[in-house]
């Protein structure tokens, strides 16, 4: 069985659409923080939302490092 070769012309991207869905996710999630009077869900969402700005930082690392590797040819 052959390896596909590794494809990374779509990197960019898939990260910045993961980013932009990440980022419509904590907007919604803030608003439902302020509509919802359940302290419960508002400690689950604020956690996720926590969740989320980490994962944020990392998907704009990682997408500096893909554009970086862009300029560098994908060497």
């Amino acid at each position: 069985m052959k390896n596909k070769p590794d494809d990374r012309t779509n990197n960019a991207a898939r990260i910045q659409h993961n980013i932009t869905n990440t980022i419509e996710n904590i907007h919604r999630a803030d608003e439902m923080i302020e509509e919802t009077s359940d302290d419960n869900m508002r400690r689950t969402l604020e956690e996720k939302n926590k969740r989320r700005e980490e994962a944020l930082k990392g998907m704009k690392s990682e997408m500096k490092d893909e554009t970086i590797a862009r300029e560098n040819g994908y060497k």
